[in-house]
């Protein structure tokens, strides 16, 4: 398991001198062995207690430049790699450098991920919404972004940034390669900076549609650095990796003025460095075992069955949704979230206010009372402005992650319940 294999080089870099010991080569892989080896001589003091360069261990920073490179066809420099605790730390100090006041807006995708809400207004700026299509199998149509940014400039706004989830949080769609272009057209014209939030790149479970980095898009396009800004955000904790306590991420930086980084580092540098641990597992993960490895085949058999099994229960859960009564739910192409919508009779949503809740939330708690089934109340992520209130519709987020044997009991408890 390559999920093993990161937990041993992990332990071996804790503790170096198993790496002296006979039994080691009984209980590690010779692959993780090898790994930690190298990973150990290249940390400051040879151990993984010491500080570390601000933006993270240099050959760390290389390996995760070799990976981007190898995954986009285009050259990477670890110079632009920042390691951090998460991509949510990135995010965070991405609006940290973009934004001055309130009148600096930040363009973000409604449904949303509530990080970027919570720290656009932890850093004093303003959230500027655009809506996705639902219809549309939550695609980003340019003339609704358009539209939202000649409204926020009208009101005063300088907006600065754009948010574009890829593949979709809470939605699960994948964008196509043309909307992208689309995207990046947009942004270079408008002097947008693109914060392109693609923690979910290694989870794609339809054949019409392929993860491709904004930042290779743009490339393909034959932009450079002079042309657009780009800061893309990945992270170990989703993916094949799932080691989401582990508070593993980085951010890498396209387009800006060595003025700018300069500035960029040293708001890094006030929180020392990244926890070893993330920075090493994040190597990891933009590094995996290569053709002519001795866990090769092994790791790329349990990828692969990894994500048909997600592509199964994808699948499975977006149809189950769709066929209850008052459900549809567009299909799951990436990402690992469901997010069906459901017509709420009146009754509902009269007992709903009897009760002080949202619908949503009113919903949810009755789905886990009845069933045991935990769902996310889909205005956490902020849906779309209106639509609710004047149809009685709502949304629930839920992840594909249960097992398949899980599945196969949840369908029949929610049928029930909505019969």
């Amino acid at each position: 398991s390559n999920i093993i294999i990161c937990l041993q080089v992990l332990s071996l870099c804790d503790n170096p001198a198993l790496l002296r010991r006979d039994e080691t080569r009984m209980l590690f892989s010779p692959c993780a062995i090898n790994r930690a080896r190298k990973i150990i001589e290249s940390m400051p003091g040879r151990n993984s207690g010491a500080y570390t360069n601000s933006q993270g261990i240099r050959s760390l920073r290389e390996a995760v430049a070799s990976g981007i490179a190898a995954r986009d066809g285009f050259p990477s420099r670890p110079e632009d790699i920042f390691l951090t605790d998460g991509a949510s730390s990135a995010i965070n100090l991405s609006m940290q450098i973009l934004i001055r006041s309130q009148e600096d807006g930040v363009l973000c995708p409604l449904p949303e991920y509530p990080l970027y809400s919570a720290s656009i207004i932890l850093h004093g700026g303003t959230m500027v919404p655009y809506n996705l299509s639902e219809d549309g199998d939550w695609g980003l149509e340019i003339f609704e972004v358009k539209r939202c940014l000649e409204e926020a400039r009208i009101a005063g706004l300088t907006v600065r940034a754009m948010v574009i989830i890829n593949p979709g949080n809470p939605t699960g769609q994948v964008l196509s390669v043309t909307n992208q272009e689309e995207i990046v057209e947009f942004c270079r014209k408008e002097g947008l900076v693109m914060l392109a939030d693609e923690v979910y790149q290694d989870n794609v479970y339809v054949e019409d549609r392929k993860f491709h980095s904004f930042k290779k898009v743009a490339r393909s396009l034959g932009y450079d650095e002079n042309d657009i800004s780009i800061v893309s955000f990945h992270s170990v904790s989703m993916g094949f990796s799932g080691e989401c306590g582990r508070r593993g991420g980085y951010m890498e930086i396209c387009g800006f003025g060595d003025d700018v980084m300069d500035e960029i580092r040293k708001v890094a540098s006030v929180t020392l460095c990244p926890n070893i641990g993330g920075q090493i597992l994040t190597s990891l993960a933009m590094d995996p075992p290569k053709l002519g490895d001795g866990c090769f085949e092994n790791f790329m058999a349990e990828k692969e069955d990894i994500r048909l099994s997600l592509a199964k229960r994808a699948k499975t859960l977006a149809s189950a949704f769709s066929s209850l009564e008052g459900m549809t739910c567009n299909r799951v192409e990436g990402a690992i979230y469901a997010f069906p919508r459901i017509h709420l009779p009146a009754a509902a949503i009269k007992a709903a206010k009897a009760e002080g809740m949202s619908p949503d939330l009113f919903y949810a708690c009755r789905l886990l009372d009845a069933t045991g089934i935990a769902v996310v109340p889909g205005s956490g992520f902020h849906q779309v402005s209106g639509r609710n209130k004047a149809t009685g519709t709502w949304h629930i987020r839920c992840t594909i992650l249960p097992g398949e044997d899980k599945i196969k009991v949840m369908i029949p408890r929610l049928k029930e319940f909505h019969e």
